[in-house]
């Protein structure tokens, strides 16, 4: 029988698996570093596209955050504007009702009563003046009551004074001014009759 050596042989296959065996290791280790790197990359380009986002986020709401203190301002300047309107148009409303007033108080003043001061705040109207008995005062109440224009005259104080050696009463009355709905027809009235 022939023998045959066969460990050279075994030792050949053995190193040349070895060689397999480094060679395929390497292979993964390279191929996991491979796959790391590209999850790695992947990952990288979904935070710069997200930061991307966000920053386009943060200016569009800086620019509406712009847009709306303007808005705000200009609100606000409108609210101001209406404001004077209508201020104005109420003084348009109210610039004869002056001139209505000393109108009136010309027509209802009986004889011997005299106005030392008028002076209106909103819709009422203080009279100081002299009257020359408590009688004229009282007929002066019921004149203003009987005014369409005029209204709820109240007497505030009535006292004995003298003035230029005479007695007279000095009186001070609040009265008040109708609304201009409840004097317009009145007007219309008075303007149809002419």
């Amino acid at each position: 029988m022939i023998r045959i050596n066969l460990l050279p042989h075994r030792v050949e296959k053995r190193s040349q698996r070895r060689k397999q065996f480094y060679a395929t290791a390497a292979g993964m280790i390279l191929l996991g570093a491979l796959v790391g790197f590209g999850v790695h990359m992947v990952y990288n380009s979904h935070i710069e596209a997200q930061e991307a986002r966000n920053a386009f986020l943060k200016n569009d709401i800086a620019r509406l955050d712009r847009d709306i203190a303007e808005i705000r301002r200009l609100r606000e300047q409108v609210d101001a504007m209406l404001a004077r309107k209508q201020v104005i148009e109420s003084l348009q409303g109210t610039r004869a009702e002056t001139v209505h007033l000393f109108n009136e108080l010309a027509q209802r003043l009986p004889d011997g009563v005299y106005l030392k001061s008028a002076k209106q705040t909103g819709r009422q109207v203080r009279l100081v003046g002299l009257a020359q008995s408590n009688a004229r005062i009282s007929h002066l109440m019921r004149n203003i009551e009987a005014s369409a224009f005029l209204e709820q005259p109240k007497l505030v104080e009535a006292r004995a004074v003298n003035v230029d050696n005479r007695r007279v009463s000095e009186f001070t009355l609040d009265i008040g001014i109708k609304p201009p709905a409840a004097t317009e027809p009145a007007q219309d009235d008075a303007g149809g009759r002419k």
